[in-house]
């Protein structure tokens, strides 16, 4: 006579048959993802369009990422053809081509002082033309700078005190831009701004017009 499981037995074999068919059923729903985030079955449709979508949103990013780079590049590339481009101030010149240019009519004590009459007649708005143009004829340095420059650095025959009647300035380069700001006060903001002009109030002569006229074309086409 055979023996019978026992109920323990029965019970053992019964959980384990329910375990099976419980994983097994399970594992026909799982959704497997590959290495590079694509679907190899569809047993989940609702994770497949989860991912989808996260893809989507993943590009989109992407492509807002690389939109703000080309913006960045551009505005990068033209502010360094800004930076590297030169700065007209005067008559097609920059600041270093006007100075030069200046400076072919400056000599004796003004010799090398084009810088300083480019830089503040462009600061105050005072042609340069006409202020080295005024400074050769008040002061005689186109060829030997009169005492009024040499000793109270003096270069437009201004009216003052501490040179006499004249007034007196520290350095050569306060006695040019005293008299370019003087030109700009003074006149150029009152609409006296060609020599015929400025002569009727800054000098007695009746040729000053004339011999600054002069000295402007000479200062043009040195």
């Amino acid at each position: 006579m055979k023996k019978l499981p026992s109920i323990k037995a029965i019970l053992g074999a019964i959980i384990v048959i329910c375990m099976i068919q419980l994983v097994s059923g399970r594992l026909e729903k799982l959704t497997i993802l590959s290495l590079d985030s694509t679907l190899t079955t569809t047993g989940n449709s609702f994770i497949e369009a989860l991912m989808l979508k996260n893809q989507r949103e993943s590009l989109n990013k992407e492509s807002e990422i690389n939109n703000v780079d080309k913006v960045v590049k551009q505005e990068i590339e033209v502010l360094s053809f800004k930076a590297s481009s030169p700065v007209v101030v005067y008559d097609g010149m920059t600041m270093e081509e006007l100075a030069s240019k200046l400076d072919r009519s400056l000599s004796s004590n003004l010799s090398g002082y084009g810088h300083a009459f480019a830089k503040y007649s462009i600061e105050y708005g005072v042609d340069p033309y006409l202020a080295v143009a005024i400074t050769l004829h008040e002061t005689g340095c186109k060829w030997n700078c009169s005492n009024l420059v040499v000793s109270c650095n003096n270069v437009g025959g201004m009216k003052g005190s501490g040179c006499g009647s004249y007034a007196s300035f520290n350095t050569l380069e306060e006695g040019i831009e005293a008299m370019i700001s003087n030109l700009s006060r003074n006149y150029i903001s009152q609409g006296l701004t060609t020599p015929e002009t400025i002569g009727t109030k800054y000098a007695a002569s009746s040729t000053w017009a004339t011999k600054i006229n002069y000295y402007m074309d000479t200062i043009r086409n040195a």
